[in-house]
């Protein structure tokens, strides 16, 4: 029987790595977050471009939007957020309550002003070890735009496979049609590569 209760609820948050902390989202958050989700080096390559503030406070204040949105502090300051969707796998119709909630969609955003310092990578590390070790996830996926080298240059660091690479699929709201690559790993590659 299937329940519609948020795995993320069971976790006990907030996380934390070496220089980082990792919790849920709140709405007190957007206003913080909007320092760096509305600068064009950000959107170019996420799904909203916002028109103002208040335009990208209503985006995220859907329910659903703001559960599955996770933030990434360093010193108490908001420096990026992760996307953590858990969803069921295909399976045939027989089996298909043995998929459910199985796997989980990544995607991340930071601060254009840490980059380079590693935190993306140490924060999608701890979003994986969270997925595998604390959810019981058995795959994670990651999509991007094929142009967007840099965020499936970090899908590499953190040890995902390139499982798909396809042609002009992806409707960029500048660049037109353009190639999309997805990633994937499952928990039994991630602890054979003790990435945790």
């Amino acid at each position: 029987m299937r329940t519609d209760r948020d795995p993320l609820d069971s976790l006990d948050w907030p996380f934390r790595t070496e220089r980082l902390t990792i919790r849920r989202c709140a709405a007190g958050d957007l206003r913080e977050m909007w320092r760096y989700r509305h600068l064009a080096e950000t959107t170019r390559w996420t799904p909203l471009d916002p028109v103002d503030v208040d335009h990208w406070e209503s985006y995220m204040s859907d329910p659903g939007r703001l559960a599955r949105t996770l933030v990434i502090e360093q010193d108490g300051v908001v420096v990026g957020d992760l996307m953590l969707t858990v969803q069921d796998s295909w399976a045939q119709r027989e089996v298909a309550e043995r998929a459910r909630g199985t796997m989980a969609e990544l995607g991340w955003s930071l601060d254009p002003a840490r980059s380079g310092q590693g935190i993306a990578t140490e924060a999608v590390r701890e979003l994986i070890r969270i997925c595998f070790e604390d959810l019981g996830l058995r795959r994670v996926i990651a999509q991007a735009f094929a142009d967007n080298e840099r965020s499936w240059r970090l899908m590499e660091r953190v040890g995902m496979r390139r499982e798909l690479y396809t042609r002009k699929d992806s409707l960029h709201r500048d660049l037109g049609w353009l190639d999309g690559v997805s990633y994937g790993l499952l928990a039994e590659e991630w602890s054979a590569n003790d990435q945790c």
